[in-house]
């Protein structure tokens, strides 16, 4: 199994998490952020990672040090578990479909932390939960754990669904990533010899 356990304490937040990427797409989430509960909840099913957070952040300012952080966390989390990366198929990507909205996600575990995000959000905010702070958790995860993923709105009018989508889009974009192919179990996809 390829398991990571992080903790992560600063005087904004403090974060307990665990990650099993060879899962069932179990979680049990707790942000203090009621709709990225949802998104990580759903991350974790469509990927089928296990997934457990809990996390105390300084919500009563707002929920962006709890999003960046948990993004982190999760990040390092990845990168642990893959350690050398060898045998994984390393690409992966997802056109889904979420009712109108249409999202496209590519990733490569690159080694190379890059984020290309290309998804106009018609609304500010969906309820209390700040609409930006998609973009800094993808930018916090992509950063910490050094891959390369790719997130475009083809379609979409309803801000929910466009994020739902993305999430959604990039669990299943890392599902096939992450899988190990049985051709090169042994062998770690580049010709450079390390990703």
């Amino acid at each position: 199994m390829r398991m990571s356990n992080q903790a992560r304490t600063t005087a904004e937040t403090d974060i307990r998490l665990t990650l099993n990427v060879d899962g069932t797409g179990k979680s049990e989430i707790r942000s203090g952020c009621g709709f990225l509960d949802h998104m990580l909840t759903l991350f974790a099913k469509h990927g089928r990672f296990d997934l457990t957070v809990t996390c105390k952040g300084d919500t009563f300012v707002d929920d962006h040090h709890t999003v960046e952080d948990i993004g982190i966390v999760l990040g390092k989390a990845f990168c642990e578990a893959l350690g050398d990366k060898r045998g994984i198929i390393r690409y992966g990507n997802m056109t889904l479909p979420m009712d109108e909205a249409l999202i496209l996600t590519a990733v490569d575990l690159s080694g190379r932390g890059m984020l290309v995000m290309d998804m106009e959000l018609p609304c500010a905010k969906v309820g209390t939960f700040d609409t930006e702070l998609v973009e800094e958790f993808f930018v916090a995860f992509v950063r910490e754990s050094n891959l390369t993923l790719h997130i475009r709105k083809l379609a979409g009018k309803n801000t929910h669904h466009i994020i739902e989508g993305a999430f959604k889009s990039v669990a299943r974009s890392l599902r096939q990533a992450v899988a190990i192919d049985p051709a090169c179990a042994d062998e770690v996809p580049s010709t450079k010899g390390v990703l």
